[in-house]
């Protein structure tokens, strides 16, 4: 979706906040220092494209936006809000993912008239990220969990330019935790009090050196049979069981497990280095998007959740985000959980 119904305006006149950044930053890398692949464009241009904006002010919009969405997110009562079923009962979408979705829509439209729009209740049928500049928005992150009451929920908005997520914002009106990054400028959280803290929490991040010492983020998803699910469920098992019990296991034995309910609050999760790892597949990228850049701007590693792909698509649904350590030790842990996939991967429909 773009704004383009819109007269176009030029890059100094959109809005007062969207200038020529004055600021020079390096070419933008992937978490594990290498330049990202981005087809048609090269990363002096990409630098170029991202230079031409002052990100800073728009994640300061961006901020705003999630605050009155989170205002109208604990105003709503979850258990008179009308909910509809998606692809199955554990696939929900209720009236208030679509009112927030509404009004993001149109306090980024009217700020923003030339960028695009990609949303998860508005997602049209062969929507796809382009090289233009686009927010990336999912309204409710964690709708089930709405539903119950169960106040794991955020807002997740994102810039991408050139298809690289640039700015980052995640905010749980519940817990009031707001989570955010610009690219080259690091990532921070902002707690209910104001307090503001630069991620990870620990300066010095301990080591990562085998997943036997690690806190590890899964979630179940809503698709729950055949050969994804039995992938996701034979993976879980194994991170849980012992390495050398009776039955010769041979798992991971990590300290435990956690399922949150919420991708992009898992992403925020691992940059703060509250988790070591985070492994999902079959997400969307509306779930991941801020998180990717939040994570990385906290020194973390983004790869895939399939073997052997250290630079994912950000629209190829599987993701493996680990903390901020050195290197060798994330890349460590990405091939111990590839190593327990036995050969396999996960497999999902290409969107046309």
């Amino acid at each position: 979706m773009s704004f383009t119904n819109e007269s176009e305006a030029s890059i100094s006149s959109i809005s007062p906040v969207f200038t020529r950044a004055s600021t020079t930053e390096s070419p933008l890398t992937s978490p594990d220092g290498s330049n990202f692949d981005v087809k048609d464009i090269d990363s002096a241009l990409v630098d170029c494209l991202v230079r031409e904006y002052d990100l800073e002010s728009i994640c300061s919009i961006l901020i705003q936006i999630a605050y009155r969405a989170g205002d109208m997110i604990v105003a709503a009562d979850p258990s008179v809000d009308d909910s509809d079923t998606k692809n199955n009962s554990s696939d929900r979408v209720t009236v208030t993912d679509k009112a927030v979705e509404a009004m993001i829509y149109e306090s980024l439209k009217a700020a923003f008239p030339s960028f695009d729009f990609l949303g998860e209740e508005t997602f049209k049928e062969g929507q796809k990220l382009t090289d233009a500049p686009t927010f990336v928005v999912d309204p409710v992150d964690g709708t089930l969990n709405f539903i119950h009451g169960f106040p794991n929920v955020a807002i997740s908005l994102a810039l991408t330019i050139a298809r690289q997520p640039v700015v980052g914002v995640i905010y749980n009106p519940f817990r009031r935790d707001l989570f955010t990054a610009v690219k080259g400028k690091g990532a921070h959280l902002t707690r209910f009090d104001g307090r503001k803290t630069a991620l990870p929490i620990k300066k010095t991040p301990a080591p990562l050196t085998s997943l036997n010492d690690c806190l590890v983020a899964v979630e179940w998803g809503n698709q729950r049979h055949g050969p994804n699910w039995d992938l996701r469920t034979s993976v879980h098992k194994k991170l849980l069981s012992a390495k050398d019990g009776p039955d010769g296991d041979g798992g991971a034995m990590v300290h435990s497990i956690r399922s949150n309910g919420s991708a992009a609050l898992d992403f925020c999760y691992v940059a703060a280095g509250w988790f070591d790892a985070f492994w999902e597949a079959g997400v969307w990228i509306w779930d991941v998007c801020a998180g990717c850049v939040i994570l990385s701007e906290a020194g973390g590693m983004l790869a895939s959740a399939n073997p052997g792909d250290w630079s994912p698509d950000l629209e190829g649904r599987c993701y493996f985000a680990v903390r901020g350590a050195p290197s060798d030790g994330q890349r460590k842990i990405v091939e111990e959980v590839w190593g327990l996939m036995d050969g396999k991967s996960f497999t999902y429909p290409v969107r046309k």
